[in-house]
């Protein structure tokens, strides 16, 4: 059924705490969405799902579709309603880009909701990472990165961003703000998306105010203690920067 309702395995907490193990498979997840992002079983690569299908960009940024039968630890998607089209024709960097975002989203008033972006654009430049599969307990995400992540760049390609954003008291949950994964025209290239330049692009936003929080079923998830560290301790923002 597509719903405006925003479907999450697990939280941000408990994947930056080190709960990387598989809660759902990709085909489990597109029965809840065709528009989304996250992370795969091990942290193995970006999660990118566009259209309708689930793509992969490994540890050097390039782009497969992935299989029905892999593990998925965090996400989040929808079935993308396209309620608003908005046109950017201004050069715009990551930072000009979120901005923009935030007033299209607060002109209705949008602020305390979930939202879901697509923007179809041309880009100069992209720089983004993604990683490489780390197999662990207990090992929170910013240390995993630290031996895994690899970063890179883009540049003058066509491509889709997919923006995810969540409001500041959801903190935990997910990240505040806006979340940005990109993947290339060609479905070749792609990853969690840390700074661009985008010279023109067509955004389709989606106000999402429904939420379904998938959380792990394995006893090893109570072995965590989610909530005792800050978000700033366990170094999301600087994760997602």
């Amino acid at each position: 059924m597509n719903d405006n309702r925003m479907y999450q395995v697990s939280t941000l907490q408990a994947l930056a705490m080190g709960y990387t193990r598989p809660v759902i498979t990709v085909g489990d997840l597109l029965e809840h969405g065709d528009t989304g992002l996250g992370t795969y079983e091990d942290v193995d690569g970006e999660m990118i799902l566009v259209d309708g299908k689930c793509y992969r960009a490994n540890v050097n940024g390039v782009v497969q579709k992935v299989s029905p039968d892999t593990g998925v630890p965090f996400c989040s998607v929808t079935f993308l309603q396209k309620d608003r089209t908005e046109t950017f024709s201004d050069s715009l960097d990551i930072d000009g880009l979120k901005s923009m975002l935030d007033v299209k989203i607060e002109e209705r008033f949008g602020l305390n909701s979930m939202h879901m972006v697509r923007i179809d654009g041309y880009f100069e430049s992209v720089n983004a990472r993604s990683e490489a599969p780390f197999r662990s307990h207990h090992i929170q995400l910013r240390d995993i990165l630290a031996k895994t992540q690899k970063d890179f760049t883009f540049r003058n390609l066509k491509g889709t961003l997919i923006c995810v954003y969540y409001p500041d008291f959801m903190d935990g949950i997910n990240a505040p703000g806006w979340h940005l994964h990109f993947i290339s025209e060609g479905r070749t290239l792609g990853g969690h998306v840390f700074q661009l330049r985008m010279l023109s692009g067509t955004a389709f936003i989606d106000k999402v105010q429904n939420i379904e929080i998938q959380l792990p079923t394995e006893p090893a998830f109570d072995t965590y203690s989610l909530g005792k560290v800050s978000n700033d301790k366990l170094g999301i923002r600087r994760i997602e920067g």
